[in-house]
């Protein structure tokens, strides 16, 4: 991000320094180090020292002396709260969440399209889910799950091609392996309504996600997905059974918001130019 934006003179460097720095706490990261923070974001360790110092100081970033690392600060939650309260669907959407994980004794979520990401929105879980946890916040990769799928396949035609291309060159290994099965769950959505995914994300756990709504003048694109522990499920019942119900739960969720049923167009990649292909 940093190299792209070299030549931006309105590009604020510092500011985007001390972001990534935020964003080096990832999930299961609670505690870094400056020299862990200076591999994960490739900055200078001194640079990162000051930046830990004045997100500190701003309470960003709390500092554990006995271990001599920093954690999140409790001010940095206060950024969530704006964007949170901004998806007032989310209070309507819960109860009936919770309903339909409670029938499938999984979890029922809704996330936002992140780049390569889908980040956790909303949740609800039955009593024992298995391994995979779901909490808001959380960010999952869109490429080889079906709730990264479902949202992605509601983005507006232009938009998905300049997304779709940025996920093939973001992370060829994982392009690679899960590229194809991307664009089948776009069709399986444009011609079922939802999308299914069986442990390519987590083995243990199998998915189903339905696109849920696209705010075209935030471009925010939502989905919402129930997974299950592998070993409850019938042959078929995902596709059959559970697939139908999250997009009908998607569906009663846009009736109770107000919100049309997002257009849907199945696409695959384009084929490399001539020269690349030899």
């Amino acid at each position: 991000m940093l190299a792209e934006s070299a030549g931006d003179a309105a590009f604020a460097t510092t500011l985007a320094k001390g972001l990534l720095v935020l964003e080096a706490f990832g999930t299961g990261s609670p505690l870094l180090g400056n020299m862990d923070i200076s591999v994960r974001t490739g900055m200078p360790r001194p640079t990162v020292a000051r930046l830990t110092h004045t997100l500190t100081e701003l309470g960003y970033l709390s500092f554990d002396e006995g271990l001599a690392k920093y954690r999140l600060g409790v001010r940095a939650l206060r950024m969530a709260h704006p964007l949170l309260a901004d998806m007032p669907f989310r209070q309507i959407a819960r109860p009936l969440m919770q309903d339909f994980a409670a029938s499938v004794r999984g979890t029922v979520s809704i996330g936002l399209l992140d780049g390569s990401a889908v980040i956790y929105v909303e949740t609800a879980r039955s009593g024992d889910v298995g391994p995979h946890v779901p909490d808001i916040g959380m960010p999952i990769t869109v490429v080889a799950t079906a709730m990264g799928r479902a949202a992605a396949a509601i983005l507006p035609p232009a938009e998905a091609a300049r997304f779709d291309a940025g996920l093939a060159a973001g992370d060829a290994e994982q392009w690679s392996r899960f590229g194809e099965n991307y664009f089948g769950g776009i069709a399986q959505c444009a011609d079922r309504g939802f999308c299914t995914c069986a442990g390519e994300y987590m083995p243990a756990i199998h998915a189903v996600a339905a696109p849920l709504h696209y705010v075209a003048n935030s471009g925010r694109a939502f989905a919402i997905n129930c997974g299950i522990p592998a070993f409850r499920l019938q042959p078929g019942q995902l596709e059959a059974e559970i697939g139908p119900r999250i997009k009908a739960l998607a569906a009663g969720i846009r009736a109770l918001i107000g919100e049309a049923e997002p257009e849907i167009i199945s696409r695959a990649p384009r084929p490399a130019p001539a020269a690349e292909r030899g």
